[in-house]
C-alpha cells in the first residue's frame, strides 16, 4: 500500500465466505486492542465500526504512514498484516478451526479529495450497523465511533480534532446529520 499524505482512505474487509469474524463481545475489544497497537501508531483513525462478518476503517495517512521499513516495505502495511494475523490465530484457537479468517487481501480505497467523499464514508461507517437492522439507533451499536463523536462514551482511539478539522460536517450538528441517508451515487464513490 502506498499513501499520500493527508489524503484520507477506507479500509474494509470481511470474513471468508461472509463468515463471522467476531463470536463475543471481547472479541470485538481484542481487536480494537491491536488496531490501538498496530495502526493507531502509523495513521489518524477517523472513525471504525466492527461488524460481525467485517469491518470498517477511515483512516487519514499521516508522516508515518509514509514511513518505509529496512525492505522498504510500508510500516502501515506491516501493522495491518499482524493486526490482521495475530487475530486470525487467537479466534482459529479459539474457535478450534484452521485457516483464513479474512478474505485474501484487505481493501483500501483512496477516497477522491472532494471532502463529500470522506464525509460520505465516515456517516456510511457509523450507519453501518442500523441499516443492517443490528440496532434500531445508531448509538445502540457498541463497537463503532459514533459514540465518541456524540459525546457518549470518553474513546480515544480516533482523532476526532483532525477529523473535525479535515471533514466538512456540522459537528454541533453531528447527532442529527449522522441519520440522513445516503445517496446510492456518493456511496459507489467509497467502495
Amino acid at each position: 500500500m502506498n499513501f499520500d499524505l493527508n489524503k484520507l482512505y477506507h479500509l474494509y474487509n470481511r470474513g471468508n465466505n461472509r463468515q463471522k469474524i467476531f463470536f463475543n463481545r471481547d472479541n470485538y475489544i481484542f481487536f480494537l486492542k491491536k488496531i490501538r497497537t498496530h495502526l493507531f501508531p502509523h495513521c489518524n483513525l477517523f472513525a471504525y465500526c466492527l461488524m460481525p462478518n467485517h469491518f470498517h476503517l477511515l483512516i487519514q495517512a499521516n508522516e508515518k504512514s509514509l514511513e518505509l521499513d529496512k525492505n522498504d516495505k510500508s510500516i502501515f502495511s506491516g501493522g495491518l498484516r499482524t493486526l490482521l494475523s495475530s487475530y486470525t490465530r487467537a479466534i482459529n484457537i479459539q474457535e478450534k478451526r484452521t485457516g483464513s479468517l479474512f478474505t485474501q487481501n484487505t481493501h483500501v480505497k483512496s477516497l477522491d479529495s472532494n471532502d463529500d467523499y470522506g464525509l460520505t464514508c465516515f456517516n456510511y461507517i457509523h450507519q453501518n450497523p442500523y441499516s443492517a437492522k443490528l440496532v434500531d439507533k445508531i448509538e445502540d451499536w457498541e463497537f463503532s465511533s459514533f459514540k465518541d463523536y456524540a459525546g457518549r462514551r470518553n474513546g480515544t482511539l480516533c482523532n476526532q480534532i483532525e477529523a473535525q478539522k479535515y471533514l466538512t460536517m456540522d459537528f454541533e450538528n453531528f447527532y442529527q446529520q449522522s441519520y440522513q441517508m445516503i445517496a446510492e451515487d456518493k456511496l459507489k464513490s467509497i467502495f
